[in-house]
């Protein structure tokens, strides 16, 4: 008899209206791995940041018709993968979507999922990169949701994959045609990734280390030499240190080296408000103002063929296959000094954040 395999996506989420931008953001505040205070507290502060946030996160998804279109975008990415993994073999498989802070909830996932009756479930992040602050939180969420659903399918957890070939091809084509489309010597190509409190990677959280090692192997699948590309981090808010430099400071160094940039969102595989608001518009209208040559931004891998075959490689390998989280192909990636690695026995991935 065929097995039935679950497939389910991590991602962070968005609101799907004005509405929903405030609960959002509290959400966002309120998960104990971005604000590790005691429960009440963090309820409080919760409250307070979202209250103070919302009127410029409702100016920023305003461009954007008023909501995310994350959600969206993300099912497509499971549907295209669902016809990937359907297409041969007599398996079946089913690709659900899970969000962090806003629907579809972990819980409502799990309710869909066991309705399926898979014999196998695969946890799946749209994080290439791991975190504590995104992937760790979102299988431990998931741990619970399913718990409380009393899904007792053989589960696996998928951790990361800054190395997998196709996630650098997908990224490596489109980088070189906005390359191509530049001409001329060839703008300087800055790697900007989502930032993190400082303290959080101090702590041994493998995020900054490995979005260093998918600039490098994808400068080196484009030919870039070393003076050709910076990793950068976007998207701080808040008074504490962040992983540094920032998109900010390479765009100021970049007027002053009188050359052009391509800015890649090197830790996001769909468009959303820090691609298409921040970088599209803020940070377009900073080059602007610095009289930059050239300001050309790399589209997110979104449904690319060759992400999307990436992702079913991960699902159907045999290295995922037994108990714990594992990066691709099942190796450990992170040095020993990255004490956040995921990989280690389930049960500890519960309380990972």
């Amino acid at each position: 008899m065929p097995a039935k395999t679950a497939v389910v996506l991590f991602n962070l989420g968005g609101p799907d209206g004005p509405a929903a931008i405030q609960p959002f953001l509290f959400n966002l505040f309120n998960d104990p791995a971005i604000i590790g205070l005691p429960g009440p507290f963090r309820w409080l502060l919760a409250k307070l940041l979202a209250r103070r946030r919302a009127p410029v996160a409702r100016e920023i998804y305003g461009h954007l018709g008023g909501g995310s279109p994350l959600p969206a975008l993300t099912r497509e990415q499971a549907a295209a993968l669902e016809a990937e993994l359907n297409a041969s073999g007599p398996d079946e498989y089913r690709a659900f979507v899970a969000m962090r802070y806003w629907h579809p909830f972990a819980h409502e996932t799990a309710a869909e999922v066991e309705a399926f009756g898979p014999d196998r479930v695969v946890l799946l992040p749209l994080y290439p990169q791991f975190s504590t602050t995104t992937t760790g939180s979102s299988i431990a969420d998931w741990y619970s949701a399913a718990e409380k659903r009393g899904i007792a399918a053989e589960t696996r957890a998928i951790c990361c994959y800054p190395l997998a070939d196709g996630w650098i091809a997908a990224q490596a084509d489109l980088l070189k045609r906005k390359l191509a489309e530049a001409g001329d010597a060839g703008p300087r190509v800055l790697f900007s990734a989502h930032g993190l409190p400082k303290k959080v990677v101090d702590k041994g959280d493998p995020y900054q280390w490995q979005v260093e090692q998918t600039a490098e192997k994808l400068a080196g699948a484009v030919g870039l030499g070393p003076e050709d590309w910076r990793v950068c981090y976007q998207s701080r808010v808040g008074p504490l240190e962040w992983l540094a430099p920032s998109l900010d400071e390479e765009l100021e160094r970049a007027a002053a080296d009188e050359t052009g940039v391509a800015v890649l969102p090197i830790a996001f595989v769909s468009e959303h408000s820090e691609t298409l608001v921040e970088l599209d518009i803020e940070y377009a209208a900073r080059a602007r103002e610095l009289k930059l040559p050239r300001y050309v931004r790399v589209p997110a891998v979104g449904t690319h063929p060759e992400f999307i075959s990436a992702l079913a490689h991960q699902v159907r390998d045999p290295a995922q296959r037994g108990d714990g989280p594992a990066p691709a192909d099942g190796v450990r990636l992170c040095p020993e000094d990255r004490r956040k690695c995921p990989c280690r026995p389930r049960e500890s991935m519960r309380n990972l954040p």
